[in-house]
Order: C-alpha cells, then sequence, then structure tokens
C-alpha cells in the first residue's frame, strides 16, 4: 500500500514539475519577440538615424496584444491538429515568430515601414499564441499551484528581458544586426521543445452553440464580471506613473545610466524576486490579501513621488528606493492578480475568460500611459502623482470590497 502511494506521489510530482517547465519555455517564448522590439529595437533605430516619431509608431505594436479579447474565442474552440489543441496554436505561432525574427534580416534597420509590417505581423502571432498559453495554464494548473505558475510565467518574462532586450543591444553593439538577430532567431527554437512537452486531454468543442466558447458566456457569470470590474480599477493609476516615471527620474538628476540599469536588470531581477515573493504571500495569505498589501505599499511609492515633487521631501536616494519598490510591486501585482484571474476560469473556455480579464488590466494601465504627459504638462509633477495616490487608494478599497464579495475568489 505504502509503495503505491509513493508510487503515485512521484507521478504526481512529475507531472507537476513537467507543466511547470513546460510554462517556462512558454512564457520565455513569448517574452524574446516582446521585448526585442519593446526594448531593443527602438534605441537600436535610433542610433541608425531614425526620427523619434517613426520610432513612436513601433508602440501601436501593443494593440493586438489589447484586442486579442476577440479572437480568444476561436482559439478555445478550433483545434489546428487532431491530437494537439493548444499545443497546435503554440507550434505554429512559435514557428511563424522565428520566420519573423529572420525576416528582418533583409530589411534592415533602417527601413522602418517593413519593420513595422513585420513586427505587427509578431504581435498578431504573440496575441494568439499567448490566449493558447495562458488558456493551457489557466485550465492545467492546480488551483495550489497558480501561484507558482504565474510566479514562473513571471520569471520567464523577466529572462526575455534579458534575451531580448539586453542581449539583444549587446549583440546589436559587437556583431551588427544580422548576427543578432540570428542568434534571437536561434535562442527562440529552443522554447518550442516546451510546446512539443505539453499534454492535452481536451474534448471536441461542444456542437451546440451556447456551450461554445464566447464573450457572451463569459458575461453572462455574474462572479467573473465581479472579477472584471477588479481588472479594471486595481492597475487604473499605474500607467499615470510609470509612463512619466523615467522623464521624472531625469528631471531629478538620477544619471541616465543608473535610469538604464533600473529599467533594465533592475526590472529583470525585480520580475524574477518579486514572482518568487509573490508566490509565497499567496499561499500564505491568500489573494485578496495580498492584493490589498501590494497596493497599499504601490500607494505609499506614489505618495513618495508626490511629496518629492512639491519639494517636501528631498534627495534622489527616497526617489530610488520607491521606483525600485515599484517595479518589484508590480511584478508581484501580475503574479496575484493573473491568480484571481485563474481562478474564475471555466475548463470549457479558459483561454477566453482569462484574455478577457487580462485585456481588461491592460487597457486602463495603457489609457493611463497615454494620459500621463498630457496631465502632467497641464497639472505638473507634483499634481500628477496626487491624483495617482487617490486613484490607487480607491482601487485598493474597491477591490478589497469587491473581493468580500465573492469568498471563493480569495483562494488560491
Amino acid at each position: 500500500m505504502d509503495a503505491a502511494l509513493n508510487e503515485k506521489s512521484g507521478r504526481v510530482r512529475l507531472t507537476r514539475r513537467r507543466l511547470f517547465i513546460v510554462l517556462a519555455g512558454l512564457y520565455l517564448a513569448q517574452g524574446i519577440p516582446t521585448y526585442l522590439f519593446a526594448a531593443a529595437l527602438p534605441p537600436i533605430l535610433r542610433d541608425e538615424g531614425v526620427s523619434r516619431t517613426a520610432i513612436g509608431l513601433l508602440s501601436l505594436l501593443m494593440l493586438p496584444l489589447v484586442l486579442k479579447f476577440l479572437w480568444a474565442p476561436v482559439i478555445d474552440r478550433v483545434r489546428p491538429f487532431a491530437r494537439s489543441h493548444r499545443a497546435g496554436w503554440v507550434i505554429i505561432n512559435q514557428s511563424g515568430i522565428i520566420v519573423s525574427i529572420l525576416a528582418l534580416t533583409i530589411v534592415g534597420p533602417q527601413q522602418v515601414g517593413w519593420i513595422f509590417v513585420i513586427g505587427l505581423a509578431t504581435a498578431l502571432l504573440l496575441a494568439t499564441q499567448d490566449i493558447a498559453t495562458d488558456g493551457y495554464a489557466a485550465k492545467h494548473l492546480h488551483p495550489r499551484d497558480r501561484p507558482i505558475g504565474n510566479a514562473i510565467q513571471a520569471g520567464a518574462v523577466a529572462g526575455g528581458v534579458i534575451v531580448g532586450g539586453t542581449l539583444g543591444l549587446v549583440l546589436y553593439e559587437r556583431a551588427g544586426w544580422n548576427v543578432m538577430l540570428g542568434v534571437i532567431a536561434c535562442i527562440s527554437i529552443l522554447p518550442l521543445f516546451a510546446a512539443f512537452a505539453m499534454r492535452e486531454y481536451d474534448p471536441q468543442a461542444p456542437a451546440r452553440s451556447l456551450d461554445r466558447p464566447s464573450i457572451m458566456n463569459f458575461l453572462r457569470r455574474p462572479e467573473v464580471l465581479r472579477i472584471l470590474w477588479v481588472a479594471l480599477i486595481f492597475r487604473a493609476s499605474e500607467g499615470l506613473v510609470k509612463a512619466i516615471e523615467g522623464a521624472y527620474l531625469v528631471d531629478a538628476g538620477i544619471p541616465l545610466d543608473m535610469i538604464g540599469y533600473l529599467s533594465g536588470i533592475g526590472a529583470a531581477a525585480a520580475g524574477i524576486a518579486g514572482a518568487a515573493v509573490a508566490a509565497l504571500l499567496l499561499k500564505r495569505w491568500g489573494v485578496g490579501w495580498a492584493l490589498a498589501l501590494l497596493g497599499s505599499l504601490r500607494t505609499l511609492c506614489f505618495l513618495v513621488f508626490t511629496l518629492h515633487a512639491v519639494g517636501a521631501m528631498e534627495g534622489v536616494w527616497p526617489l530610488f528606493g520607491a521606483s525600485v519598490m515599484q517595479t518589484l510591486i508590480r511584478y508581484m501585482e501580475i503574479v496575484a492578480l493573473y491568480s484571481l484571474f485563474m481562478s474564475v476560469t471555466s475548463s470549457s473556455q479558459p483561454g477566453t475568460d482569462f484574455t478577457i480579464l487580462a485585456c481588461a488590466q491592460l487597457v486602463v494601465y495603457l489609457i493611463g500611459s497615454s494620459l500621463s504627459g498630457v496631465l502632467a504638462d497641464m497639472m505638473g509633477y507634483g499634481a500628477l502623482f496626487g491624483l495617482s495616490v487617490i486613484l490607487s487608494g480607491v482601487a485598493v478599497t474597491g477591490t478589497v470590497s469587491l473581493l468580500n464579495k465573492a469568498p471563493s475568489a480569495d483562494s488560491t
């Protein structure tokens, strides 16, 4: 009897370990091209003499990540291959991403139009792959493993910052455009093996239209709509601060190289550390208390920015500390929020449910980011940061209230 139990326990541990390794590979596969375009290409293009206006247009590549909920039901519904559902989508899209990276070697760094076209194709492939990966994670992670799974996601994305962003810039500086892209394309082949290691036992999609994955099925569930409100309010203040933070640090006298460390290696380290701490926090306290704590700490960070901007606090070290802490908190929030989102996804359409919630929090973040510069010019740094303090405090209060009405959402 004991031998049988030990054998079963060993199989469970092996299955969990396999799932964690697969998720790490899948999310690393998404992080590498994301930060190639977001972190490496803008300074490379500027170094080649491309205008700031043209470089700014690359921000439009975020659109597929915001709008991906529109085709998420198709990914939940359609099986590309008879024996592979989400694994099939990952294989197709990751292969397309590798081809897209190699296609950049043909156009060169000065042909911004073609870079944008290839980038848009890459973003569509990334968004589609993200739906399949998130659906796979939401469907197969046991509730107790969601914090670990989402911590792995955050850590893998931080790895993508290092490979796609930092390594990309180093390779470009030392070996040139084609070598950089060739190396990153080769590295992107390795996570593709994770797709072949995925194990799926999905039934065929229901024939009846009422049971088929759809956005309307999401909207019919009151408990999910409550979590949608959390997604819409919790991060509403963050974009206002994050988008203008770099400019304010420059105006506050922090050297550019130190800002570079903050946004590059520092952010990656914060992502890995924050993900691990968040997983422990969720296991001990649950997602509701975790979000309340993180939101409160975020509010205090915004308060430091506010006091510094109005002259009530001097020196760069408090500001530097608040910036580092804010980055750490942001990664921890993502782990907590994604665990919350996974807790309310249905088994019939996990990709659709998770994607809608993830897109909602991203939309409000981007709205705040787009308004931050305008508001800073109109109101000044002090008033902008003060507004962020108020919005963050209201968001924490609203989130706690909403989760108290949904006891099951607090379990992880």
